[in-house]
C-alpha cells in the first residue's frame, strides 16, 4: 500500500482555514466565471435564432417613425415604477383597390346582333338606354424595336457638274447617351431600373432580354451601367450640393463586397456610406459613397465644410466628425431593449420597462408631427424632457444591478453611453428622434445585394453607388425612375459640360415626358 503523505508540518490551524479559504474563494470565483460565461453564450444563441426563425416585430406605419408594441408587450398593468405603456393601433382597408384611373383605357365595345334587337315579347325595337362597364388589367411584357435612323445625305448638282467635287452635307441627329452604342436612354433607364430600384442582378436580366430575341451579354450590360454613371455624374453632384446645405443630415453605412480591388481579398468587405435629407426637407435627395473601409476619413471628405447636424447611430466614425452637432438614434437604442424582450422567458422586467419609456417618447412625436416647428420643440420641451429624465434615472439604477454582458446590461450600457447624443433631439424641432429616414434607404441595397452578391471591380461599385442614389432619390421625390432616367438620359448629352442641370434634378418638379 501506497504510503500516505504527511501534512506539512509547521501550518497553524488559523493558516490552514485561510489557505481553505482562498482555495474555496478561487473555485467560487472561477465557476461564477465560467457559468456567467455559458449563460452569456446561451443567450446570444438564443438571441440568433429568435432573429432567424420569430417574426419581426418592429412595424413602420404609414407615419414612418413609430413603433407598435402591441404585438410584444403582455396585457398586464404596469408596476409601479413603471410608466403606463400608450398603444397606438393601426387599421389598413380591406377589398381590392381601384385601378390607378391615370392608366391609358382602351375602350373594347360589345353589342347584340342585329337580329336580336326585337322585343323578345312584342317583337318590337330596342333601343339603348345605357352601357354596363367593368375593367380588366391588360400587362404587356417588355416590348423591344430597333430605331432605325436614317439621316439623308445631300449634295450640290452644280458643284457636281461645273466644280472640282461636291461637299456631302448630312442631316444631323441627337446626340446619344453612349456613342457608337446601339443602347438608347430608355434601354439604359430599363437596366437600371431593373438592377438598381427592381433587384434583378444582370444575369437575370439578359436572359430575360433573351426571352424576346435580344442577345446582350452581362459584361456588355455591366458596361453600359459604368458608362450611365458616368453621364449622371452632374447630377449626382448637384444633389450632393444641395444635400450640403440642408440644417440635418442622416448617416449610415452598408457593407459591399468587391472582388477586385487592389491589395484586398475577394471575400473582404467594402462599404457604401449612405446619406439622406430630413424627412421634411423640400428637395430630398439619399446619395451613396462606395469606399473600401470604414474609417472616419469617409465621411469627413464627403460633408467636408458642413457644420449641421448629423444623425447616426453610435458608431464612433461619426462621432470623429468636427464643426457638427451629433443626434444618437433612438430606434437603435430601443432595438437592444427589444433583443433583451425577446431572450425574456415571461416577456416582462426591465426590458419592458425601458421599451415603455421609448414608446412614451414616439407616442409624443406621432402627436407632434403636425405641429410647426416651433410647437414641436416646445411639446418636446413640456413631455418628452421629464420622460427622457426619469428614464434616465431608471437607466443608472438598473446598471448597478445588471451583468455587463446581458442582453439586457449591453442595451443599459449603450443607452448611458449615448445619451448625451439620444437626449439632443428635443433642442430642435426639427431634429429627428431617430435614423430610420436612411436605414429605410439601406432596405433596397441590402435586399439587391442577396441577388447580385457582389460588384466585380471599383467601377462598377461606384456605378452602382451613384444609381442607387438616382433610383432612392426618385423615390423620395414620388417620381416614377424609368421616365426620369429616360428623360435625364435624353437630355444631359444635348448640353455642354459644365452646364446647369437643376432643372433636371428629380425634385426640380419639371415635367417628365
Amino acid at each position: 500500500m501506497q504510503k500516505e503523505l504527511d501534512k506539512p508540518t509547521g501550518i497553524t490551524p488559523e493558516i490552514q482555514a485561510y489557505i481553505d479559504s482562498l482555495v474555496q474563494n478561487v473555485s467560487q470565483e472561477i465557476s461564477q466565471k465560467y457559468e456567467s460565461r455559458i449563460a452569456e453564450m446561451w443567450e446570444q444563441f438564443r438571441l440568433a435564432q429568435a432573429k432567424r426563425y420569430l417574426p419581426q416585430s418592429e412595424k413602420f406605419p404609414a407615419q414612418g417613425c413609430l413603433f407598435n408594441e402591441a404585438e410584444s408587450l403582455i396585457d398586464s398593468g404596469p408596476s409601479d415604477d413603471e410608466p403606463e405603456m400608450e398603444t397606438v393601433t393601426y387599421t389598413r382597408k380591406r377589398g381590392r383597390k381601384p385601378i390607378n384611373p391615370d392608366l391609358p383605357r382602351e375602350v373594347i365595345e360589345y353589342d347584340l346582333p342585329v337580329d336580336e334587337k326585337t322585343c323578345p315579347c312584342c317583337q318590337g325595337k330596342l333601343h339603348t338606354i345605357g352601357v354596363e362597364t367593368s375593367e380588366q388589367l391588360e400587362i404587356i411584357p417588355k416590348q423591344v424595336k430597333v430605331l432605325r435612323h436614317e439621316r439623308k445625305k445631300y449634295a450640290c448638282r452644280h458643284c457636281e457638274n461645273h466644280g472640282e467635287g461636291s461637299k456631302i452635307i448630312t442631316a444631323s441627329m441627337p446626340r446619344q447617351p453612349l456613342p457608337g452604342s446601339i443602347a438608347t436612354a430608355g434601354t439604359l433607364a430599363t437596366v437600371a431600373v431593373s438592377k438598381y430600384a427592381d433587384g434583378l442582378p444582370l444575369y437575370r436580366i439578359e436572359k430575360e432580354l433573351a426571352r424576346v430575341g435580344v442577345d446582350i451579354q452581362r459584361t456588355t450590360l455591366a458596361n453600359w451601367m459604368i458608362k450611365t454613371a458616368e453621364l449622371l455624374s452632374p447630377i449626382y453632384q448637384a444633389m450632393r450640393r444641395a444635400l450640403l446645405k440642408e440644417q440635418v443630415i442622416h448617416g449610415d453605412e452598408t457593407t459591399l463586397q468587391v472582388l477586385k480591388e487592389p491589395g484586398k481579398k475577394a471575400q473582404s468587405k467594402s462599404y457604401l456610406w449612405a446619406y439622406s435629407s430630413p424627412e421634411q426637407s423640400t428637395s430630398p435627395v439619399v446619395l451613396f459613397e462606395y469606399q473600401s473601409g470604414r474609417a472616419h476619413t469617409y465621411p469627413k471628405v464627403f460633408l467636408d465644410g458642413y457644420e449641421g447636424t448629423i444623425m447616426t447611430d453610435g458608431y464612433s466614425a461619426w462621432r470623429m466628425l468636427d464643426k457638427v452637432t451629433h443626434l444618437g438614434c433612438w430606434a437603435h437604442a430601443r432595438r437592444k431593449f427589444k433583443d433583451a424582450l425577446d431572450l425574456s422567458p415571461k416577456k416582462a422586467g426591465q426590458a419592458k420597462q425601458a421599451l415603455s419609456y421609448i414608446q412614451k417618447l414616439y407616442a409624443i412625436e406621432k402627436k407632434a408631427q403636425s405641429l410647426s416647428t416651433a410647437e414641436r420643440h416646445a411639446m418636446r420641451r413640456k413631455e418628452s424632457i421629464p420622460i427622457l429624465e426619469s428614464f434616465h434615472s431608471w437607466l443608472n439604477k438598473a446598471a448597478a444591478k445588471l451583468l455587463p454582458q446581458s442582453p439586457m446590461g449591453k442595451a443599459v450600457s449603450y443607452a448611458l453611453k449615448q445619451w448625451a447624443y439620444l437626449e439632443k433631439y428635443v433642442d430642435d424641432g426639427e431634429y429627428p428622434i431617430d435614423n430610420n429616414r436612411v436605414e429605410r434607404d439601406i432596405r433596397p441595397v441590402a435586399t439587391g445585394r442577396k441577388a447580385w452578391l457582389f460588384a466585380d471591380t471599383q467601377s462598377g461599385a461606384n456605378a452602382s453607388a451613384t444609381l442607387f442614389s438616382i433610383m432612392l432619390s426618385c423615390r423620395a421625390n414620388g417620381v416614377e425612375p424609368y421616365a426620369y432616367l429616360r428623360h435625364v438620359l435624353t437630355e444631359l448629352p444635348q448640353r455642354e459640360e459644365g452646364s446647369d442641370v437643376s432643372d433636371l434634378l428629380p425634385y426640380s418638379n419639371t415635367p417628365v415626358q
